[in-house]
C-alpha cells in the first residue's frame, strides 16, 4: 500500500470513527461517569469487538455474513435488544454520592465486555468493512499485509477517537455534582442508547 493511498485510508478511518453511534455513546457514558482512566477497559473492549469484525472481512467470512439474510437478521436483533438493554439499565442507574463509591460501581471486567459486545453485535459494521476494503486492496500485492495495515490503521484511530471522547465527557463530570443533574444524566443516555438501537433496527442492505 502507498503511502499516499495509505493516508486517503487514514482519512477515511477517522470519519469513520467520529461519526456517532453505539461506540461513542458508549464511551461518552463512561468518561463522564468513570473519568478517562476508568473507561479505558470499555474503550479496549470496543476495539476486541471492532477487530472481530475486521478479522470476519479478512478472512472472508463478512461477504457471507452481508450476504445471508439470516444471519445479518439475527445479529442486528441481537444488538437492537442488548442496546435497549443498555439504555434501560442507564436510565434505571443509581445516582452516585462520591467519587470513590462511583469508581467501584461497575468492575472494569464488565465494562470491556459490555463494550465488546456493542461492536461485535453491530451488522453496519460488517458490511461497511466488506464495502470500504476491496477499494482500497491493490490487486497485484499479497492481500494479507495491506488488511493487517488496514485493519491496524482501523483499530488505533478509533482508539484515540474514543480516548477523545471519554476525554471530552468526563470534564462534565464536574457539573454533575447533585442527584437532579446525575439522573438527568443517566436519562439522558439511557434515550441515546434507545435510539442508537431504534437507528440499527431500521438499518437495510443497499
Amino acid at each position: 500500500m502507498s503511502l499516499t493511498l495509505w493516508l486517503t485510508f487514514l482519512v477515511a478511518s477517522v470519519l469513520i470513527s467520529v461519526s456517532p453511534g453505539a461506540g461513542a455513546i458508549n464511551t461518552m457514558s463512561n468518561g463522564m461517569r468513570f473519568g478517562v482512566r476508568r473507561s479505558l477497559p470499555a474503550i479496549l473492549g470496543l476495539q476486541l469487538g471492532y477487530g472481530a469484525q475486521i478479522l470476519l472481512v479478512g478472512a472472508g467470512l463478512g461477504a457471507l455474513v452481508a450476504s445471508s439474510s439470516t444471519a445479518l437478521t439475527l445479529i442486528k436483533w441481537l444488538g437492537v435488544a442488548y442496546l435497549i438493554w443498555l439504555g434501560i439499565s442507564k436510565w434505571r442507574e443509581p445516582v452516585m454520592e462520591t467519587m470513590a463509591e462511583d469508581h467501584s460501581a461497575v468492575s472494569s471486567h464488565k465494562q470491556f465486555w459490555n463494550a465488546a459486545f456493542v461492536n461485535l453485535t453491530n451488522p453496519k459494521a460488517t458490511v461497511f468493512l466488506v464495502a470500504l476494503f476491496p477499494q482500497f486492496l491493490v490487486a497485484g500485492a499479497p492481500h494479507t499485509p495491506q488488511l493487517v495495515t488496514m485493519g491496524s490503521t482501523l483499530i488505533v484511530v478509533d482508539c484515540l477517537v474514543m480516548l477523545g471522547y471519554a476525554l471530552l465527557a468526563s470534564q462534565l463530570f464536574r457539573f454533575m455534582t447533585t442527584p437532579a443533574r446525575q439522573r438527568q444524566m443517566n436519562r439522558v443516555f439511557g434515550s441515546l442508547f434507545v435510539v442508537a438501537a431504534m437507528v440499527l433496527a431500521s438499518f437495510k442492505r443497499a
